[in-house]
């Protein structure tokens, strides 16, 4: 027999009740030894909250809704129940959890069956994904609702946060990289490093704790199986990414469109979105221009794809993704919405593993295979006036502004650091995350309008509000989002719609002030949304300390005016 999924929601719980990281190491630490190979990679997932590994295609595809309706049936549970067990805890696992604990008319299955092993979880969620086609609906709902029939009150806790993807114990792929170096030995350098070449920890952990340090050390770059993009801090001009880059770097187009990771390998090409989503059927043209230029067996390319009007003009992000979104009438897409291809980087190449050659050696590979696809505009400067002129030739040009790429710097996958910077002109936009939202007044009526706006504490793992606001958005972009915040529905409390966070949308904002009214601290002043960024998932939001700083540097720049 397995390991009881019940050890695992234990650990979680011990997890949820402790703030110290060396502790929590160890935790998981001694927990992962002791499982058995094949429970490794599903434990690990399970306990950050993924389910599958980060390069699969697989998605559960099932609805808040049904989660909901569910966890109705097997309790019996009333609107009202569920509406007061989410309002004592604002937690929709705990919320299931008191659910569970006061069934009133659930089959008593528990007592029959055995208790779920943690593979039984893992084979569950498997056949939920995998079922597809004509009735993969009924399907779904009866293998979940088998799961969680099988599950004790605990249990039921996370398989439900496993499902919204948001644990909120703390355990972050950082903390999960040093317990993962504890049980098997390793340092944390040679885990990371395997991290970012497999993009998944279910993975780095079998490895790990089955073939030791030199498991670790023949991991490679594997192809058709994204990896996490490197990302870039915000800078306020050209000048900070100057200094910060030691006054000398490179500045390139920060381009209006949507990144893209293709991989190559002897004619066959798969394109992947920044969210590691396999796009290749929507954009075959691409395909195309990448097997008809690139001049390599091999190679793992990132770029920008944009869409283009009339002279080539760059048209806005929103035109984008009616290309990503749709693989039907492909031919006549390709045709209303061309797009074109501009190159960055390239992170493998025949062979060979190039994320730690420096930026300019990897640039220097790039020129040699791009054939005639475009490289993203760029210079190499240490003046800071040719470089803002640069910036304002990309910005008049319709781009959004640059990236600034520090000339020594090696790719690290999934991290966001000082080596690349990206100036847009303005720091006042933060990508954040709906969670909940109020039912609107008048003509808004109909639609969810008045959204709750939250950042991502990166201790817990938790979205924190840290505003609100109905303002940005078109009838059409009102209408769509209502019925997909619908999909994410939890539960209804007096007007507020309590959601899934799963969409990002772009905020623009006058100022960040301090507030006792959030559990953030923090509140922003006349927000307004930019734009729905559905190339983003939840893990890339911006986080709370991220608007601690934009926070703090506005308070100097107020105390420096103050004091002239």
């Amino acid at each position: 027999m397995g390991t009881p999924f019940k050890e695992l929601a234990e650990l979680c719980e011990k997890l949820e009740k402790t703030t110290k990281r060396t502790t929590m190491a160890n935790l998981i630490s001694s927990f992962l030894k002791k499982l058995k190979p094949d429970e490794i990679g599903p434990a690990v997932r399970l306990i950050i909250g993924r389910i599958f590994p980060a390069w699969s295609q697989e998605t559960l595809e099932i609805s808040w809704r049904t989660v909901i309706k569910i966890i109705k049936d097997l309790t019996g549970a009333s609107n009202k129940d569920i509406s007061e067990a989410f309002s004592k805890t604002g937690d929709p696992g705990d919320m299931a959890k008191i659910l569970m604990e006061k069934r009133k008319r659930a089959k008593q299955t528990t007592l029959l069956q055995s208790p779920l092993i943690i593979l039984d979880v893992h084979k569950y969620f498997l056949s939920i994904a995998s079922a597809k086609g004509p009735g993969s609906k009924k399907k779904k709902e009866s293998l979940l609702y088998g799961l969680l029939s099988r599950a004790t009150p605990l249990e039921t806790k996370y398989i439900v946060k496993d499902i919204l993807g948001e644990m909120r114990h703390g355990v972050s792929e950082g903390l999960m990289e040093e317990a993962i170096a504890k049980a098997s030995g390793a340092s944390l350098e040679q885990t990371k490093r395997a991290h970012m070449l497999l993009g998944d920890l279910g993975d780095v952990a079998y490895i790990a704790l089955t073939k030791g340090v030199q498991g670790l050390k023949e991991v490679k770059m594997r192809l058709f199986h994204p990896i996490k993009p490197m990302l870039a801090q915000p800078a306020e001009n050209v000048k900070e990414a100057l200094k910060e880059h030691g006054g000398k770097t490179a500045f390139e187009y920060k381009l209006d469109g949507a990144r893209v990771q293709i991989h190559l390998k002897n004619g066959k090409v798969a394109i992947f979105s920044r969210r590691l989503t396999d796009v290749t059927q929507s954009l075959p043209d691409v395909v195309k221009l990448v097997l008809e230029e690139i001049k390599a067996d091999e190679a793992v390319l990132e770029g920008e794809v944009i869409a283009i009007g009339e002279e080539n003009k760059p048209l806005p992000f929103q035109h984008l993704m009616r290309r990503f979104h749709r693989v039907k009438d492909i031919e006549k897409m390709i045709k209303e919405i061309p797009v074109q291809l501009y190159l960055f980087d390239v992170l493998y190449l025949n062979g060979k593993t190039l994320i730690d050659e420096p930026y300019i050696k990897r640039w220097e590979y790039l020129e040699k295979i791009h054939g005639n696809i475009q490289l993203t505009p760029r210079i190499i400067t240490s003046d800071p006036e040719e470089a803002q002129s640069f910036f304002e030739k990309a910005k008049s040009e319709g781009h959004e502004g640059l990236v600034a790429k520090r000339l020594d710097s090696n790719y690290t996958p999934g991290i966001r650091g000082k080596k690349w910077l990206k100036i847009k002109g303005i720091l006042d936009t933060l990508d954040l995350v709906i969670v909940a939202a109020d039912w609107g007044y008048g003509r808004r009526h109909e639609w969810l309008s008045d959204y709750y706006l939250a950042a991502r504490d990166e201790k817990t793992g938790e979205f924190l509000v840290i505003g609100k606001t109905f303002k940005g958005l078109t009838d059409e972009e009102f209408k769509e989002i209502t019925k997909r915040l619908l999909e994410l529905k939890i539960t209804e409390v007096g007007g507020t719609v309590y959601v899934k966070p799963e969409i990002v949308v772009e905020v623009a904002f006058d100022e960040i002030q301090r507030s006792p009214k959030y559990k953030s601290g923090f509140a922003l002043r006349f927000a307004r949304i930019t734009r729905i960024r559905e190339d983003k998932s939840p893990d890339e939001a911006d986080t709370i300390e991220r608007v601690r700083e934009i926070y703090e540097k506005q308070f100097r720049s107020k105390a420096k005016i103050n004091s002239l």
